[in-house]
């Protein structure tokens, strides 16, 4: 039996097969060439990951084969104590806490700053200005700092020792030309000080550089001072001086009026005259 248009229907699949025999030829594909129709996949992807139960075959299997340590021969409370053993501290680390100390010790003058990162050139040229007053710079450790200062009685400095810090130390308290140099270098940050004994914060510090001198208080003091026993001795001497001005003045009178009055009648006079 023969279907009408069977001849038709191997004639329109040989087409495009000659057309694509045409394109290649004998060469091979060309490199680059896609195929016009594509099939793309649309749409969300199954999820099989959902969270199952174990089988509970599977979880008798498991607790069966669960590892058990083996129990110890002796129980550890019947054995001998270990001996702690004491690190002992390195000779280098003692040399810094005793450096520390030293510099608590005999300067009046201790700021902690944090250090920030800043080239070598800053750095010496920072040194440079702050020796020209007799300030040290000095690089410290925090587990060199921490314990030398809470058994000491700076304890309350320890909050200041977290990040990286230094130390300006001095003899004098050169806080305002401290305060000069740092103003130019942004990369330290002043976060306390401790002055004579005295432990301040930066707004503390800041306000101690407003102060006079030493010399310039000790004459305000001692002209306060001497103000007020003049004072007073000048309230104590006012009296008498001018009752004795006043005397003096009474004295010139008499002596003037004796001069310039004529002498008085006596009584036998006046009585021969009436």
């Amino acid at each position: 039996m023969r279907v009408a248009g069977s001849s038709a229907f191997p004639q329109a699949f040989a087409q495009p097969a000659a057309k694509m025999a045409a394109l290649s030829g004998c060469a091979p594909w060309r490199r680059g060439w896609l195929p016009a129709l594509q099939f793309a996949r649309r749409g969300s992807k199954a999820v099989t990951r959902h969270w199952k139960a174990m089988h509970f075959q599977r979880q008798k299997l498991m607790a069966v084969t669960e590892y058990l340590a083996p129990r110890p021969a002796v129980p550890p409370r019947c054995l001998p104590r270990r001996r702690e053993t004491l690190q002992e501290d390195n000779g280098y680390a003692r040399l810094l806490r005793r450096q520390v100390e030293e510099a608590f010790r005999d300067n009046r003058m201790i700021a902690i700053c944090q250090y920030n990162s800043m080239p070598g050139e800053d750095v010496v040229l920072m040194r440079h200005y702050l020796r020209k007053h007799n300030i040290e710079v000095k690089f410290v450790l925090n587990e060199i700092v921490r314990p030398v200062l809470s058994q000491s009685k700076y304890k309350n400095l320890l909050p200041l020792f977290v990040a990286r810090n230094i130390l300006l130390v001095s003899r004098e308290a050169k806080v305002k030309e401290m305060l000069r140099v740092l103003k130019g270098v942004p990369q330290i940050n002043l976060l306390g000080a401790c002055i004579d004994d005295t432990i301040l914060s930066r707004q503390g510090v800041e306000n101690f550089a407003k102060l006079p001198s030493l010399e310039a208080a000790q004459g305000q003091t001692v002209g306060a001072l001497a103000l007020l026993p003049s004072q007073t001795s000048s309230l104590l001497q006012r009296s008498s001086a001018h009752l004795m001005a006043l005397l003096d003045q009474h004295i010139c009178q008499l002596q003037d009026g004796e001069k310039g009055s004529p002498a008085e009648p006596t009584p036998a006079q006046s009585s021969e005259a009436h």
